[in-house]
């Protein structure tokens, strides 16, 4: 059993590694040139597609593990008490539609990026950046509402 608890650590331990080695060499690898804009020089960085491939990675990893639990809690909490499993699933659901939410509010209109040429900034790309955008403003403002109400609560029940 004791192998068993040392998997987890591990793989976070090599993941980590992984991302402290791809940021050095992203932000200390040098450049592939210069580019010029408006008369200042900007420097491109040698790993950018490795940098930005190992943030897909990550993402993928998160989402995916994200869902494995939901459901694995999901179905544990169904066994013992079937009302509250309704009711974690609602959750869940609503989050779900609030991420659609962001995807059809982003907008496919190609985002213009000093000294970028590449598709990336077109299409559904930028509808995602679009969406993270828009999720992170209201999930920040969910974030302080709850503490607001956790704290007017809290002292009103005193």
């Amino acid at each position: 059993m004791k192998d068993y608890k040392l998997i987890p650590r591990t793989v976070l331990m090599a993941l980590m590694a992984i991302g402290v080695i791809v940021s050095i060499m992203f932000y200390a690898g040098g450049s592939e040139g210069v580019h010029e804009v408006a008369g200042d020089f900007l420097d491109i960085p040698r790993f950018t597609n490795l940098f930005l491939v190992w943030n897909y990675i990550l993402l993928a990893l998160v989402v995916c593990i994200t869902f494995g639990v939901v459901i694995w809690e999901f179905v544990k909490l169904y066994k013992v008490d079937k009302a509250k499993a309704m009711r974690a699933l609602c959750v869940v659901v609503g989050f779900i539609a609030l991420i659609l939410l962001c995807w059809f509010l982003g907008s496919p209109a190609e985002v213009k990026i000093i000294g970028y040429e590449g598709a990336d900034n077109v299409g559904n790309m930028a509808r995602l950046s679009d969406a993270c955008l828009y999720l992170t403003y209201i999930l920040t403002c969910a974030t302080i509402v709850a503490l607001v109400w956790g704290v007017i609560h809290t002292k009103r029940m005193k």
